[in-house]
């Protein structure tokens, strides 16, 4: 493509990292998940990626971290405590406009979220996506994967199935209102 002044642009050989994309979210999570504990409203934690160092340099002063590996593969980055029952989620964000890729979800973490649900435990993604921040239950998820041969979740589900999270000051997100929602009662609010 010619461009004024006959400059050529060539976004194609851009490199483009994508490897924090979702930092913004996980900050926004992790704020919330503060505040819920501050009022003592949930005990919600991020669950550290289980590594293994393996090598370390030792400088003066300090210690860095060479060479490291995963020891097992991360299930779903928080979980947590509310109101007596186990909570297990995850956040993923996509720029895709008309569906959530299915490949955003590891195997593991599939598997890991039947296991919770199986259990009688509450599993979820918090999926930002369309500039909105959406609840997605993973009964949902399952149904969709176990019925469906698509490689990503269409939108339109996602938007039928799913919740906006309301975005707050306090809390940014507040994802446990639709918890109340779903699965505890009025009365016992």
């Amino acid at each position: 493509m010619q461009y004024p002044s006959n400059i050529k642009k060539d976004y194609a050989k851009k490199n483009i990292s994508y490897a924090n994309r979702g930092m913004d979210l996980e900050d926004i999570i992790n704020q919330s998940n503060e505040y819920y504990r501050e009022i003592n409203r949930a005990i919600i934690y991020k669950k550290p990626t289980p590594i293994t160092i393996s090598e370390v340099k030792y400088g003066n002063k300090e210690r860095i971290i060479t060479k490291a590996y995963f020891r097992t593969p991360s299930t779903l980055d928080y979980n947590g405590i509310y109101k007596g029952k186990y909570i297990d989620f995850d956040a993923k964000e996509t720029l895709n406009h008309s569906a959530f890729p299915l490949a955003n979800i590891h195997e593991h973490q599939l598997d890991h979220m039947r296991k919770i649900v199986l259990h009688g435990g509450i599993s979820f993604l918090i999926i930002y996506m369309n500039q909105e921040y959406y609840y997605l239950d993973a009964n949902d998820i399952i149904f969709f994967i176990d019925n469906y041969t698509r490689k990503s979740i269409p939108f339109t589900y996602i938007e039928d199935k799913g919740k906006i999270i309301p975005k707050k000051i306090k809390p940014r997100l507040d994802y446990l209102n639709i918890l109340d929602e779903l699965y505890f009662k009025e009365d016992d609010r």
